[in-house]
């Protein structure tokens, strides 16, 4: 069931990520929508910190593509793909490999273009009101396919 939860600041937007943690388990895919600024990166943050230990260094992925850390039940794979070029590039990540004993958290998931996953908890991050950036964003969470929250 499709979800809005309004975030008026970073905080709220970690707080969001680790409220997600604990209902996902191995081969679950969670895809982070949003322009540039939205807050994909604090989300990502929260939701690693929630599976890890609360301070855990979760620097951006954007150069390496992937980072890996390891959860209780499982590894989670935080991916930003703003880089990739082609969706075959993807390939070269064995993301379907990692897949059965992994978390996939991944940031630009439309790069994936056609290799992109039917199962998954897409959130899309954006302003809460155009006009007035102070007024914070709002997450949309909505399950696709067979994915279960």
């Amino acid at each position: 069931m499709a979800e809005t939860v309004h975030l008026p600041d970073e905080a709220a937007t970690a707080a969001l990520g680790a409220s997600i943690a604990p209902g996902l388990k191995a081969g679950d895919v969670v895809y982070l929508t949003g322009a540039l600024g939205m807050g994909k990166s604090s989300l990502a943050r929260g939701l690693i910190r929630a599976l890890t230990y609360p301070d855990q260094d979760v620097p951006s992925p954007t150069f390496t593509l992937i980072q890996s850390y390891e959860a209780a039940d499982f590894t989670l794979l935080h991916l930003d793909l703003y880089r990739l070029e082609s969706p075959d590039e993807a390939y070269e990540l064995g993301l379907d490999d990692a897949l059965p004993s992994s978390v996939l958290l991944i940031e630009w998931p439309d790069r994936l273009g056609h290799l992109g996953y039917d199962d998954r908890l897409d959130i899309v991050l954006e302003l809460a009101d155009k006009t007035n950036p102070s007024a914070g964003r709002i997450a949309h969470l909505v399950p696709r396919g067979n994915f279960k929250v």
